[in-house]
């Protein structure tokens, strides 16, 4: 009996294949009417992903991979409309932000900087909807928003750069291709992150699946992450970020009497030219030429000569965002340097506690958790994840010893289907995606005249999510309409 029992055990465990729990598509339909009149129909759950495995060179079939969260909009008897694709970024960001922030028939009420909502916050109807012009789908990536891998998978598997790329274009091939849209005008909208994922998801799909886009949106823009990383011995991010910091400087009344544009101008032209060359020259800078950085970045930043010598003429955000108003006790947002709050240690030399985060946080986390059960009618106990540190780390093997870039693909795009145009959407208070540094990227991608031509740039006084002002919201969606109807 005991070599039977061991001859069990065995088996089970060195031999038995693993049970796969069967997972299926989960999704609610629900009927509507848009803030203009018109029906439109959501459809919300999660869309299983499959994968097919081989061993021995045979094939084991098409196994579950992960259950990704998607919400669709489309017109009732819209016909060919154009689809629209979104997602934000991150990494770990759920699509929350430009859902209910910017595109969707409905809106969180968040409020603005100078006069935030109270909880428990709310929702509202967003006539300006993307949805008037462009069907939508909403997308959320493996482990934000109600997205998993499934039952015994591993969730790093999908925690990187190809792997993320490679799995938002299955969701828009399969989403495409069971309703019936290859022949419909096709967009991609990204945030953050979600900027460079469009880029490469847009070259995913043409390589991979020959799928051409008409469009892609880009909002708050990053194609070289080198540019706003800030190493030894790299000193471009320093320059690229000096036209932001003028901006959030005179935004906090350290510009008296001047106008946004000609602080950003100003400072712009002094990144480009004489600042680029001081942070060249390094210890070769003469003592005259020395100290006349410090006085024009402190004439520029308002920050004191005396932190700007500390630091050699070389700052990161964090720094910049605790000093500029230490003296008013209050430390500057990273996500939209608008927003200001009191630091936990008015001595730290850094600051890494967003307070633009903190604020709209709250009021987004109610709009999502509302909206998808109460008017989408989707239930699921899962906790919906925001913007999650679930993803770290995040891989980018891919660039091993190079820089995280993706313009290059773009370019490629550009070149190849000369039907493509581009929207970009900068936001002047934006220090996690600094416009300058955005720009500098275009500017060196080997385009022609004629494809230049096709990539519209967009700038509003507002940070990373620019739609938190009214303004800017109505101005980004009246050119987001224009752009899909072409």
């Amino acid at each position: 009996m005991a070599e039977e029992f061991a001859t069990e055990d065995t088996t089970t465990e060195e031999t038995a294949p693993e049970a796969v729990k069967e997972v299926s598509d989960d999704f609610v339909t629900r009927k509507h009417t848009s803030p203009s009149g018109f029906a439109y129909t959501t459809v919300t759950g999660r869309l299983v992903l499959r994968r097919e495995e081989t061993k021995d060179g045979k094939s084991e079939g098409f196994k579950p991979k992960a259950e990704i969260f998607v919400v669709a909009y489309t017109k009732d008897d819209g016909g060919n409309r154009p689809v629209t694709f979104a997602f934000n970024g991150g990494p770990g960001s759920s699509s929350v932000w430009l859902h209910l922030g910017l595109l969707g028939p409905r809106r969180v009420d968040a409020g603005d900087v100078e006069a935030m909502t109270p909880p428990p916050f709310g929702l509202v109807d967003n006539p300006e909807t993307l949805l008037e012009h462009s069907d939508l789908v909403m997308i959320d990536p493996v482990s934000t928003g109600f997205s998993r891998v499934v039952e015994g998978g591993k969730t790093d598997e999908f925690h990187a750069f190809i792997e993320d790329r490679d799995l938002v274009a299955e969701v828009i091939r399969l989403w495409t291709t069971r309703n019936n849209r290859w022949l419909s005008p096709k967009y991609l909208v990204g945030e953050s992150y979600g900027t460079l994922r469009a880029v490469a998801v847009a070259g995913r799909l043409f390589d991979a699946y020959g799928m051409a886009v008409n469009g892609l949106g880009l909002i708050s823009t990053v194609l070289n992450m080198s540019t706003l990383r800030f190493f030894p011995g790299s000193d471009v991010p320093y320059a690229l970020h000096l036209p932001t910091y003028a901006a959030i400087a005179h935004y906090h009344g350290r510009h008296p009497g001047r106008e946004l544009a000609d602080v950003v101008s100003e400072a712009e032209e002094y990144a480009s030219r004489d600042f680029g060359y001081a942070l060249t020259q390094g210890a070769r800078l003469t003592l005259a030429e020395y100290d006349d950085a410090v006085s024009r970045l402190s004439a520029i930043t308002t920050l004191d000569e005396g932190f700007i010598r500390r630091t050699n003429l070389r700052w990161a955000y964090h720094e910049f965002a605790a000093e500029l108003l230490r003296s008013e006790g209050l430390v500057v947002g990273r996500i939209d340097g608008r927003f200001t709050a009191p630091p936990a240690n008015l001595q730290s030399s850094s600051s890494t506690d967003d307070p633009s985060m903190r604020a709209i946080t709250g009021p987004f986390a109610a709009a999502i958790n509302h909206y998808v059960r109460a008017e989408l009618g989707y239930e699921n106990d899962l906790p919906y994840e925001i913007l999650t540190a679930r993803v770290q780390p995040w891989s980018y093997r891919t660039f091993e010893g190079a820089p995280v870039d993706v313009a290059d693909v773009l370019e490629r795009l550009m070149v190849h289907n000369t039907a493509l145009r581009v929207h970009v959407d900068y936001g002047y208070h934006d220090g996690a995606t600094p416009h300058f540094a955005a720009e500098y990227v275009f500017a060196h991608m080997k385009l022609d005249d004629a494809a230049r031509e096709r990539i519209t740039h967009h700038y509003h006084e507002a940070g990373h999510m620019m739609y938190l002002k009214p303004e800017s919201r109505l101005a980004q969606l009246e050119a987001l309409g224009r752009f899909v109807r072409q």
